[in-house]
């Protein structure tokens, strides 16, 4: 990659941290409209994947520009606005875009030395740090779920080892989500990071890349060595949603054709053609894609289409179908010992999707002594106490099932003869199970 385009692809990453005020700026001219159209056309024709379309969208723009659809304009931001619908109109390429950003082309034009580059560098990796590389939650949930909430695909040089920690976090997880429902790209360095982790030593083919304007043709294959732990054993699940776009798309896509995860969410974006931005003029860029993706498998992307997932769900729905999923999976192959545990958690999260709501009378019926333990109806909810120590609100998993807040581990089950409360079971987590009779004396009861 040469030093100027790196450069410009640090500018265009650095853009959102830089404040620009409309009414700061001079409008924009006719004069300077024809510049702007002159000079990306000739971009995307010497650049753009598809000659043809490029050549289709330079004459679209200079018509409209001959034919004074953009003489209303005035404002730089929505002069480039529209540029963007209007070159998009073409074949609908979103990654097909422009910017007026005179401040980034500005910095990009007097940074003439490596001093210069290192200081745009470290501003590029600054913001990195901020949000994590993309990394933006890692934890591994109830049932020994791996999560990982990806919001970019940082390039590796940068972000790698945020990768390398994640990674060997979840590693000795069960099951791995991986939720990239608001991811737009990045990177495909951190694809073949990541994805390594996915798969053994041996090499894997991913993903194949033909390059229009160094006519060249690459490939992507899974690393022979990452630092830490494959899991090439667990199941994987990636959250889609339609704003999962380019790299992401990628990500998914490859995994999906390799038979390694299952998707789960909603159609993506449909962004198959990687590319970079472009200096147009000193206030203007255009995003040129100069790639075309070609899966091994398929021969073909997921240009316009988007990836499909298997499971189709709301986006909003889709984590908690994906952690069911995974849970249901695990329990075919996890020790006998664990399926309390695995069931446990089940019972949890269905209770969580349904809101079970039980009627006032039923829950005043529940109140009274059970030894040690007991249950009070207060202003509409029911409470559990123990002894002497505080009361615990509870919540409704079934009409006769109830978690305590703030206490996963621990629920109570009502019992029930004859339409007579007559004790209550103590759960535990672990499979354990006590009986507390209920006492003569009631409390609480109408």
């Amino acid at each position: 990659m040469s030093t100027k385009f790196f450069i410009i692809g640090l500018l265009c990453l650095l853009t959102p941290l830089m404040v620009f005020s409309q009414a700061g700026h001079l409008p924009v001219s006719e004069e300077e409209k024809k510049e702007v159209i002159d000079s990306v056309s000739s971009i995307l024709e010497r650049n753009y994947i598809f000659p043809d379309v490029a050549k289709e969208i330079g004459t679209r723009l200079k018509q409209k520009w001959k034919e004074k659809k953009y003489a209303s304009i005035t404002d730089p931001f929505e002069f480039s606005r529209q540029l963007t619908q209007d070159i998009q109109s073409v074949n609908g390429d979103r990654h097909l875009s422009t910017r007026f950003d005179p401040e980034g082309i500005q910095l990009q034009q007097t940074a003439v030395n490596s001093e210069d580059s290192t200081t745009l560098e470290e501003r590029w990796k600054r913001n990195g740090q901020r949000n994590n590389f993309g990394f933006k939650e890692v934890k591994i949930l109830d049932g020994n779920i791996g999560y990982l909430n990806l919001t970019e695909f940082f390039d590796t040089r940068y972000g790698g080892e945020t990768a390398q920690a994640a990674m060997n976090y979840l590693s000795n997880t069960d099951a791995l989500i991986i939720d990239l429902r608001r991811n737009g790209g990045g990177s495909p360095s951190m694809i073949q990071l990541i994805t390594s982790y996915l798969y053994g030593p041996e090499p894997v083919h991913l993903n194949n890349f033909y390059w229009r304007p160094q006519d060249l043709n690459t490939q992507t294959w899974t690393l022979p060595y990452v630092p830490g732990k494959r899991r090439p054993d667990i199941p994987v699940y990636v959250l889609t949603s339609s704003q999962t776009f380019s790299a992401a798309e990628e990500f998914s896509y490859n995994l999906r054709n390799l038979e390694r995860a299952t998707l789960v969410g909603e159609t993506t974006g449909g962004g198959a053609h990687p590319g970079g931005p472009n200096i147009a003029t000193d206030r203007f860029t255009v995003w040129v894609a100069t790639g075309r993706a070609i899966n091994p498998i398929t021969n073909t992307n997921w240009e316009g289409v988007g990836v499909k997932p298997h499971l189709p769900v709301l986006a909003a729905d889709a984590f908690d179908v994906a952690y069911l999923k995974a849970l249901d999976t695990i329990k075919q192959v996890v020790p006998e010992y664990e399926l309390a545990g695995l069931d446990w958690t089940i019972a949890g999260l269905k209770a969580d999707k349904e809101k079970v709501t039980v009627p006032e009378k039923l829950l005043r019926k529940y109140a009274g002594q059970y030894g040690p333990r007991k249950l009070t109806f207060e202003n509409g909810k029911l409470y559990y106490q123990r002894d002497n120590r505080p009361k615990t609100s509870l919540k409704a998993l079934s009409k006769n099932l109830f978690a305590l807040e703030g206490i996963p581990n621990f629920r109570i089950k009502m019992v029930v003869e004859d339409d007579e409360v007559t004790a209550i079971q103590g759960l535990y987590q672990d499979g354990r199970v006590d009986l507390n009779p209920r006492e003569e004396k009631k409390i609480n009861r109408p």
